[in-house]
Parts: C-alpha cells; structure tokens; sequence
C-alpha cells in the first residue's frame, strides 16, 4: 500500500537538486504536500510524527539554501528527519520505515549519501558536524557544515562541549537551534524575523567585523562599544550564552515562514565562523491531533488520518514490565521515604509518570543528561538516599565512567531499572539493549540481575534496593509471559539460582527473557533448565552440581555471547578445571537492523525452533 500519488510538485522530487530548481514561489506549495505525504505515509507505517511535521519548512530550506550532498546535514537524534528522507530520494520507501529489510528509523550513512551522521542517540550533531567542519578544511574544502539540533537534545552537556570548542577555534560551522516549546506571539515574531534578517545580512556582518577592527585600537571606545552591542542585542533576542561561547546568534525566527527562513540561511551561508540560528516550530504542525497532543504523536502505530484518536490497543490482564516497575516504584516510594527517582529524560518511556505525580519532591528529571543522572545518584547516596535511576539499558552506555567511577567504585546504594535489554524491534541497533551483561559484568560490586517474568521483576527491584551496594535489574521491552503480579514486596536470595525443569544430559542455564523459551526446548529435549536469575554472582554450587549431573552446557541469552553471562559460565568451570562441552547461545557479534522484536529474536535463532537447532546440531 502507498500514499496517495496526487502530489503536483512532490511527485517530481526526487533528490534535493529538484527542490533548488523550483522557483521560491512554489516551495509553500511543496512544503504543503510534503507535509502531507509525511501524514499518509506515517499513517500506514507507524513511526515518528510530531518532530517531522515541525520541520517540513526547515527541511525544505536546508536543501533548497545549501548544495547538499556536498554541504552536510547533521540531525540530531534523527526523529525529525523524515522529510529529510523523503527529499532525498526515498519517497517510495517510506512506508517500509522500521520495518525488517526497509529503510532506518534514523539517518544512517549506509543508507543514502545525504544521511551525514548516523544518529539515534541526543546531543551528538554539534561534535559530528564540528569534527568534519574541521576535517573538511583542513582539506581544503569549501563545505558548509550544518547540525540541526532540537530543545530537548541541547539539554545534553555533550552539546555544550562542542559549543565551546566550537567557539574557541573559531569553526565555520552553523548550528540551528529547532525550539519546539515555545511560541512567539505575531508581534514579537514580526521583530524578530526583522531583527535576524539584519543581523545575518552580509552588511550587517561587514559592519560589524570592519568596526571590530577599528575600535579594537581604541580600548577604551572598544571596550564601551563592545558593551552596548552585547546590552542591546541581549535586550531583544535571547541570545546572550550562545554569543559568549563564541557564536554570531540569530533569532529566534518562525520556524514555519518559509521566506524568512530561505533568506536568513541564504544570509547566514555567507558568513564565516561559527553562527547559531535558533528557529521557533509547532511540533506536529499541520495535523490538528499532533499539534494538540504532540506527545502522544511522537511515536504512533498505523493510524487513520481522518479520525482525530489513534488506534486504542487491546486490553490486557498482563502489565508491560515498564508497567510493573511503575508499579513497584510506588509501591516501594510509600514504603520507604529513602527512596528517589531519577530519569534523564524518559518519564514516560521509563513508567514514572505515577510516581512523578504522587511523589513530585522525590522525582528528578535531569534531561538529556545520562552522565549528570549516575553522578547525581552516587550524591544523593552519599547522604543516605536510595536513588533509583530509570533508564533504557543503551542510553546507560553514555554515563559508563560515571558507574564505574562514581558509584561502583564507592559501593554506593544505586539501583539501575535497565529497560529495553535485549532486542528493541523497530527502532534498530542504535536503540537495542545488546550489550549490558557484558559491560556490567565486569565491574566490580555490581550485582545484575535479569527476571523471568513480571513477577520476578517486582522481587529482583526490591532485592536490588534493599541490597547495601549498586544493583541493577534489566528487562526487556513490552509484556512478559504473563505472571500474576503479587502485591508483596517480597526479595529473592542473592545469587541464587532456580531449576525450572528436571530432565537428563543437558542442562540449559537460561537468563531473562530467555528463560520461556528455554523452557519449551527443555521439555521438547527432556533437558534440565535453570533460571539463572542473577549475571553476577553466579550461583556458583547449582552450577557445580549440574556439572556432576549433566553431560552438556546450553547457556541462554539475549545479549551478545562476547562478555556476556554465558562467557561467565565458561570461565568458571574453567576455573574450576571442569572440562565439560559447552554451548554458548546468544546475540552474534553484529548489530542487528530493524523488525518487530519477533523476527529479530528469529533472525539470531533466539526463537524456540532456533534454539532447539542449535542444540542438536551441537549435540549431534
């Protein structure tokens, strides 16, 4: 199924050189189905919405402004970059987004030659862009670099970082500032759009480095007009910070008027150095339930555009396991006064938004900020707080010196609830949990655990926070096999593993997710199946025993096998100078693309059929 062909201008696009032969006349006219399409397409693939329908101006300016290719676009975290992909010859493929086999959820370098920077993760496009600015002088290259970078995302210190550096070495470098959370009433807007095209004209900016120039021998002159220039222009745009790290700012402007847009990048392509231009957007623009719930329309399933809801999913008995940690969450806020909530960013993601109502002194949304939010916790810990920090389990990857550092290394009282371990699905490898056992395991201290089920979720969160040291619980993403949740904050013995399944010969040590699974192998093969429960410590004397008992090794987890729980269980028996035939099970040493979490646990023969092959092959 496609979008609706009867697109007059957009129909001829196919790369952005077709958008720099339009005459500007027609660019409202091709922002207007732009736009539209964007709305078919998403409606029948599912996807990211709101952030794309706020660009379809900028989009349209950016390509038609610079000569891209050769000048590059960097998109930070790359939600907004679906009109990117549609003018950049990818039309036709737009309802196979995040599908297994379609194109990327994110712009990715392997995918088109437009995509500049392969992102997922936030507040990385200012370093990307600035790292090639550099490069591409050195080289001799006449190229203009350009990171658009959303509210949320500058929040990040590692977007600071690259200001700073930025600033400092004076890089030709344009960084565009996509403010969705604000509004600029008609009047001030007016001005504003005014006030930036002056300031970003070539008279303008003449002016002002020739006056530099003169005044600069005259210290005292210099020095006043230097003063009134800064006391003006932070009377009426917002722009003071960005121009003390070094940046010419303008703005803020409309983010929707496509003239002032055009003319103020044609404007700013002509001046050298680094340049902040800081654009105010709806986000969810042009869609009526978008621009009243943009939330709710950042990620959708398949919708019907014409209804102003999105689709209602069906009932269930059974919680998610961000649901269950929610849930636990509460619970053990009102049992415990000790206990404080931390996410960067990810209320709604991570299950806090009840705690966060019920418990508003207790919650601390740092933003974008993973670094900021380990180190917070290791403080709050310090002072004999229980902080327990939300978090998926790739976005810990970006705070690792902190936990190490500020928290293993101290022993401190830090629980980590990793959702999203494992396989993600749709959003693809930038956003899979593939890699914490192995990067936890390693550190000393540490405690993992991984549960079998959402009831076993609830006891390992409160072992986790009752244990004197860091903890963490990782699960995956979406329902378990559906346990009866108990309201009881009861906790398991540390380190202690359960067998599932009694059998013969093989003895399959299964973690988390892959417990269930396991389980219909071990019946199938008559095989004794342990439910590992804990990475670390292992439960060193059931796996003694079964050594005893049992001829071969099956270990099972969705992590990568490199580092991983099963790699645990080889160097213990190594150890120990057992000797026995062991098969490791678990994600490859690839990054796995996108597809619903089903075929991706298909794809890496972590369904039931591919670990019941793997296993006889093995033994035969």
């Amino acid at each position: 199924m496609n979008p609706s062909s009867n697109f007059f201008l957009l129909n001829d696009i196919h790369s952005p050189a077709d958008v720099r032969k339009l005459p500007k006349d027609l660019l409202k006219p091709l922002a207007e189905e732009l736009r539209e399409f964007l709305t078919q397409s998403v409606s029948i693939s599912g996807g990211h919405f709101s952030a794309g329908l706020g660009t379809v101006e900028l989009t349209v300016a950016l390509h038609y402004v610079f000569n891209t290719p050769s000048d590059q676009l960097v998109w930070d975290v790359g939600h907004q970059a679906y009109p990117h992909k549609i003018l950049t010859g990818r039309k036709d493929k737009m309802t196979t987004i995040r599908s297994q086999g379609g194109i990327c959820a994110f712009p990715n370098r392997s995918e088109s030659e437009y995509d500049a920077f392969g992102v997922g993760h936030s507040s990385t496009s200012i370093s990307a862009a600035l790292g090639m600015a550099i490069a591409s002088s050195l080289q001799g290259q006449d190229k203009q670099m350009v990171a658009i970078i959303g509210d949320g995302s500058i929040t990040g210190g590692m977007a600071f970082e690259a200001m700073n550096h930025a600033g400092a070495i004076d890089a030709n470098l344009l960084v565009i500032l996509n403010d969705n959370d604000m509004s600029i009433s008609p009047n001030v807007g007016a001005m504003n759009n005014y006030l930036s095209k002056i300031l970003s004209s070539r008279l303008y900016s003449s002016m002002r480095e020739e006056s530099k120039k003169a005044l600069s021998k005259m210290p005292t002159v210099w020095e006043l007009a230097k003063r009134t220039e800064e006391h003006i222009k932070g009377m009426v745009i917002p722009g003071t910070l960005f121009e003390e790290l070094g940046f010419n700012y303008i703005g803020p402007i409309d983010g929707h008027d496509l003239d002032v847009l055009v003319e103020t990048l044609e404007n700013l392509k002509h001046i050298s150095g680094p340049r902040f231009l800081h654009i105010v957007t709806k986000k969810g623009k042009g869609y009526a339930p978008a621009e009243k719930d943009p939330l709710a329309y950042h990620g959708v399933p398949a919708f019907d555009p014409s209804k102003e809801c999105l689709p209602k999913s069906t009932p269930s008995p059974h919680p998610t396991y961000t649901e269950v940690f929610g849930n636990w969450l509460c619970d053990m806020a009102q049992q415990d006064e000790r206990l404080l909530g931390i996410t960067p960013a990810m209320r709604e993601g991570s299950g806090l938004v009840k705690f966060s109502q019920r418990f508003p002194s207790r919650y601390f949304d740092v933003a974008i900020a993973e670094q900021h939010a380990v180190t917070l916790a290791a403080g709050q810990a310090c002072q004999g707080a229980k902080p327990v920090v939300a978090i998926y389990s790739t976005f810990l990857q970006r705070g690792y010196d902190q936990l190490i550092h500020d928290v293993a290394l101290q022993d401190l009282d830090v629980l980590f609830a990793l959702d999203r371990a494992g396989l993600v699905g749709p959003d693809g490898p930038t956003h899979a949990g593939s890699f914490d056992y192995s990067f936890l395991a390693c550190i000393p201290n540490m405690v993992i655990m991984a549960p079998a089920d959402e009831n076993e979720c609830r006891r390992m969160l409160t072992t986790g926070f009752l244990y004197k040291g860091p903890a963490s619980v990782r699960y995956p993403r979406g329902k378990g096999p559906g346990s009866v949740v108990e309201t009881e904050l009861n906790t398991l013995e540390i380190g202690k593993a359960e067998i599932r399944f009694t059998g013969k010969r093989i003895a399959i040590l299964a973690w988390g997710s892959m417990v269930t699974p396991g389980l219909e192998v071990g019946k199938q093969l008559n095989a004794t199946v342990v439910n590992m429960r804990f990475v670390k410590p292992l439960d060193e004397a059931m796996i003694l025993q079964l050594a005893k008992t049992h001829e071969i090794f099956v270990t099972l987890e969705e992590n990568v096998l490199s580092g991983g729980a099963g790699s645990a269980i080889n160097l213990f028996l190594q150890k120990q100078r057992i000797l026995m035939p062991v098969l490791n099970i678990g994600l490859p040493d690839a990054f796995i693309e996108q597809g619903t979490r089903e075929q991706l646990l298909t794809q890496c023969g972590l369904d039931i059929q591919g670990i019941f092959d793997q296993i006889e092959t093995f033994c035969a």
